[in-house]
């Protein structure tokens, strides 16, 4: 144990100041606490500052140029030659980036939340050594809510060297689009980033290992997102194996073995996007006693306890889905628990959105799921084809399918692949989490012309009366 200073004690403890740690702050404090929140980087986390606000930004920018490229569709014609400025498409995208971590630090402040910028480590079950550029502190901690998310995982094989071969990082600060990019790994990251890329004008190859991109997702959602791929004219290889790479400089080589082939990939930049790993091997988390699982994740129980009483996980450090909602809903959790509520996590009604083209949302129950429930599932479908408002937009491509149980009609699960679909898939997680059943979503009046139709089509579907397609 390091000594030599004399600790200073604090009430609540959230280390790592991302979606799940700055939440859980604002909480506690809501709850009268007295918190203090430490991150030895930028406050909002790799969402706000490298993940999920910047990559949505580059996906936004690349859609409004392909849109403006294709509006000769709707009879709106640009002359010249319509073309990307990187550096200040990245500079407006980390535009957006500031404003959210500044009001990150003012919600933090107007909350009363102590926030310390450096790097902690446990020295006990009860105290952490915060270390600075230049000085160190112990704190002794009543409660401590460990929130330091994940980083880009990499391949042996593959290291990231930050110049040709890139994490999600580097991928979002690129200065030019790439002429040609090769993407390690079918999953979300790397197929919304190479979509991106792709829509950019870059040549754009997918090497996935599995049979098909985002393994584990319904093939039925994961077709229509094929089928844009290819007019985009991305090359997507399955079933390839990553032998290995190399930057030759100019330019980055990449082998993969393919059909019992090696074959052989250059390109500008290569993005290995093969998943992420949980923060938790720099942290001491020996000598505070907490427990890990085989992959270096924290477990928890169902209120973000670790096997430490007063000790909490959250978020991707904890394992589960590595989502950002998620992380902010666990704390809540925990920060209620350590102000003595007895909350407990929840995820039957988990939002799970891919931004792909076209976008990917689900939550609840797949039929498959439903039945090995014990459940005798009812399916409805309802195509965009069939919506006046995705037709009127251009992006009909899609549908919206409901689970539901065909004796309460209770509603178990919703896909949706099509426009807007991450915005959709609210109102399902709302049915799912309350219980609702398919005449609640259907009686519900929903506005004229507008995508949200589409779920109460589905919904009658499921009673057999919808209007705008043929009941089965």
């Amino acid at each position: 144990m390091v000594v030599g200073d004399l600790a200073q004690e604090v009430d609540v403890l959230v280390i790592g100041a991302g979606p799940g740690g700055y939440v859980a702050a604002i909480r506690a404090a809501q709850l009268g606490r007295k918190v203090t929140i430490v991150d030895k980087d930028a406050l909002g986390g790799v969402c706000l500052n490298r993940g999920c606000i910047p990559s949505k930004a580059l996906i936004t920018a690349s859609e409004r140029f392909l849109s403006i490229k294709e509006a000769d569709q709707m009879g709106i014609e640009v002359s010249g030659d319509v073309k990307v400025n990187m550096p200040e498409l990245m500079k407006w995208k980390d535009g957006v980036v500031k404003k959210l971590t500044g009001g990150v630090k003012s919600l933090l402040q107007g909350n009363k939340v102590e926030i310390i910028s450096g790097e902690a480590y446990f020295n006990g079950t009860d105290s952490v050594r915060v270390v600075t550029d230049d000085s160190s502190q112990t704190y002794k901690f009543n409660d401590v809510i460990i929130a330091t998310g994940s980083r880009p995982a990499e391949l042996p094989i593959l290291r990231f060297d930050g110049k040709r071969i890139l994490s999600s990082t580097e991928a979002l600060q690129l200065q030019e689009v790439p002429g040609r990019l090769v993407v390690v790994g079918g999953g979300y990251i790397g197929l919304e980033l190479g979509t991106a890329y792709a829509k950019l004008g870059a040549e754009v190859t997918i090497l996935e290992g599995a049979k098909s991109i985002l393994p584990g997702s319904d093939p039925a959602l994961t077709k229509m997102v094929m089928r844009r791929l290819k007019q985009l004219g991305v090359n997507v290889v399955t079933e390839a194996m990553v032998q290995g790479g190399e930057n030759k400089g100019e330019e980055v080589e990449i082998k993969a073995t393919v059909g019992g082939e090696e074959k052989t990939y250059t390109a500008d930049y290569c993005l290995v996007a093969i998943g992420r790993k949980p923060n938790t091997d720099e942290l001491g988390l020996e000598y505070a006693q907490v427990e890990l699982d085989e992959r270096g994740f924290i477990k928890i129980d169902n209120q973000c306890r670790t096997n430490v009483d007063h000790i909490y996980a959250i978020g991707d450090c904890a394992g589960g889905a590595l989502l950002a909602h998620k992380a902010s809903y666990e704390g809540k959790v925990a920060a209620e628990v350590i102000a003595g509520m007895n909350s407990v996590i929840d995820y039957q009604a988990m939002p799970f959105v891919v931004f792909s083209d076209p976008e990917i949302a689900y939550t609840g129950l797949t039929e498959e799921e439903a039945k090995e429930q014990g459940y005798d599932p009812v399916v409805s479908r309802f195509a965009f084809q069939a919506n006046g408002r995705a037709l009127s937009m251009n992006q009909a491509d899609g549908f919206v399918k409901i689970v539901a149980d065909s004796e309460t009609k209770q509603v178990l699960g919703v896909q949706i692949v099509g426009p807007e679909a991450s915005t959709l898939i609210g109102e399902a997680v709302f049915a799912v989490e309350m219980g609702a059943n398919a005449e609640d979503l259907s009686l519900t009046i929903h506005a004229h012309p507008t995508l949200t139709e589409t779920i109460m089509e589905a919904a009658e579907g499921v009673l057999g009366h919808a209007i705008h397609m043929v009941n089965r």
